[in-house]
Formats: structure tokens, sequence, C-alpha cells
């Protein structure tokens, strides 16, 4: 008998197996309730799963590569308008984002990283890593 976390791990590739890019349209939710601003700056890779309710500001970048996980409710920001800080964000294949975390400007996450949920990212996560908190550890 399988034990669940081997479940878990074949059920998630045959979620995706028939992923599509998805219609993207500025500032408007797509068909899973998720919304992108200035999506031109985006560039999405494949097997790409987004939360429902998640933003991503994409006016200065955002890289997602392929087998991307990112927790509903999250925010991704490439401009801070209280610091004035800019800079594109970087998610490396087969990271995962924790639920109702923020990214912020010039952060990259590494291949295969995960992130807790509720983490503030403000800094780059080095690959293979599992980091967490208020700001990330």
């Amino acid at each position: 008998m399988l034990k669940p976390i081997f479940i878990i791990a074949l059920i998630v590739p045959m979620r995706l197996k028939n992923w599509k890019k998805p219609k993207i349209k500025d500032n408007k939710l797509t068909k899973w309730n998720w919304a992108v601003r200035h999506p031109a700056g985006l560039v999405m890779g494949k097997r790409i799963d987004i939360g429902a309710f998640c933003y991503l500001n994409a006016k200065y970048g955002i890289i997602i590569e392929d087998d991307v996980q990112i927790g509903g409710g999250c925010f991704l920001y490439t401009e801070n308008t209280i610091d004035n800080k800019k800079g594109k964000i970087i998610l490396r294949k087969n990271c995962k984002i924790g639920a109702n975390s923020v990214i912020m400007p010039g952060v990259e996450i590494g291949k295969n990283s995960i992130v807790g949920a509720m983490s503030f990212i403000n800094k780059n996560v080095p690959p293979n890593k599992t980091t967490m908190g208020i700001p990330i550890k």
C-alpha cells in the first residue's frame, strides 16, 4: 500500500497533465481567480499552478519557470512604493510558495526551494532550501 505522501505526489502531475497557459488580461481575474497587473512583464513556463486570489504586479518583470506552485492569496510585487524599490522577481523551476505569502521586488527563489505559508520574502532563497517566516529565515 502506498503511503499518503506518495499518493499526493502522483496526483499533482496528473492534475497539470493538460495544462494550458491561461488567458491573462491586465488587472482582470483569470478563470482561476488570480490577477496580473502589467501582463506584458510576465514570462511563464509550463505547468504553473497559481492559487486563487493571488496578485502579480509584473511591471518590472516576473519570470516563473516550469512546474512552479504558488499557493492561494499570494502577492508578488516588482515595485514597492514605500521605499521605491523596483526589481524583477524570478521563481526558478519546481519551487513552491506557500499560501498568503508576499514576495518583494528583486527576489529570486531558487530551483526546488520551498517557502512556508504566510511568509514575507524580501531576500533571495538559494536552490534546494526550505524557508519561512516574517521575514524569511
